[in-house]
């Protein structure tokens, strides 16, 4: 089973390895160097103690940072609370190691004015917890809103996604019901497909493989096959093999729902819908494409909750970095998720 959602945003650290996260250290170091350079009766020059501070406490944050990230995945399986007691020795442990090593190459410097390096040492790890403690208690607050927002937006999922159910449902029911005496074969085969459907559904926002992701599509437009016959027209153009992303839980569904219900059903004539994947190095495309209806014609009622929960869904379940784009080009309604290759 795919990691959910919630279950992605309880790992603290991931949020470190970004770059923004890292831009924000590397200042904030920046900023503390300066502080410590401008503290008042120091005797050395303020822009060589400014040099050497800054140097110490990159080499110290960015060495500690290294470490954690090389034992990510053991600390990832750790509570919080105890992963922050391992970054704090961490950074503790690197603060020592770069005294002795300077110690080493430098020696005990100025014979007038010997260097103190275990007095030093202790000073600059007063300083590392003090830092450490203060970017801790910073980053739990960071956390704990960054996992609220998750759970809100998993909430809101959940409720747009019970409001497609029924829909859906209602019209399924009508299709299997005026086929059970006509072609019972063929009532049989819908009520499998929804019984599939279904528990894609029933499961919660969730992710799945391209493949079976597109599977659950295509059972869902044999159910509609069955009511619309050759008023509906599907062409699939899928790549061989098929990109190894993973996508969310009925994200193109909704998609082919709303062009059959807002493009197909209300044409006299029907009409023809595509469904196309394309890739390139940096992002998967699944465009889903429909004919509009004619001029004149009465178009179906909506409330657009199927855009607005495969949209939600694609943009919460990818972290932000998918998005769905809707358009009309050429005379059709297109439909595009978009997904970074990072997916797979």
């Amino acid at each position: 089973m795919p990691p959910s959602p919630l279950h992605a945003a309880a790992r603290p650290l991931d949020v470190l390895w970004q770059a923004r996260a890292l831009l924000w250290i590397m200042l904030g170091g920046e900023g503390l160097a300066a502080v410590l350079a401008l503290a008042p009766g120091l005797p050395e020059d303020r822009w060589v103690y400014f040099g050497l501070a800054s140097l110490w406490i990159q080499w110290t944050s960015l060495l500690t940072l290294g470490v954690l990230y090389l034992a990510r995945r053991r600390l990832n399986r750790l509570p919080p609370q105890r992963v922050a007691a391992v970054a704090l020795a961490v950074g503790l442990a690197v603060c020592w190691l770069l005294t002795l090593l300077i110690s080493l190459m430098l020696g005990p410097g100025d014979p007038a004015r010997p260097v103190d390096w275990v007095d030093l040492g202790l000073q600059v790890s007063g300083i590392t917890l003090t830092v450490g403690l203060l970017g801790l208690a910073a980053f739990d607050n960071h956390w704990r809103g960054r996992l609220a927002a998750v759970r809100a937006k998993q909430a809101e999922l959940e409720a747009l996604q019970a409001r497609i159910r029924p829909h859906f449902l209602f019209n399924t029911l009508n299709t299997g019901a005026a086929l059970v005496h006509a072609r019972p074969g063929e009532a049989e085969r819908l009520l499998l497909d929804l019984s599939d459907l279904f528990r894609a559904a029933l499961a919660g926002p969730g992710e799945l493989p391209l493949e079976d992701e597109l599977g659950l599509a295509r059972r869902y437009l044999e159910i509609e096959a069955l009511r619309f016959g050759p008023r509906l027209q599907v062409a699939w153009q899928l790549p061989e093999p098929l990109p190894p992303v993973r996508v969310p839980t009925l994200s193109i569904q909704p998609l082919v729902e709303n062009a059959i219900r807002h493009g197909i059903e209300p044409s006299p004539q029907g009409g023809r819908l595509d469904i196309e994947v394309e890739q390139d190095a940096a992002e998967v495309r699944i465009m889903v494409r429909n004919d509009l209806p004619a001029p004149g014609t009465r178009p179906a009622p909506g409330h657009q909750v199927g855009l607005a929960s495969a949209r939600e869904r694609v943009e919460a379940l990818s972290g932000g970095q998918g998005r769905l784009e809707t358009r009309v080009e050429d005379g059709r309604y297109v439909a595009v998720i978009r997904l970074p290759r990072t997916a797979a």
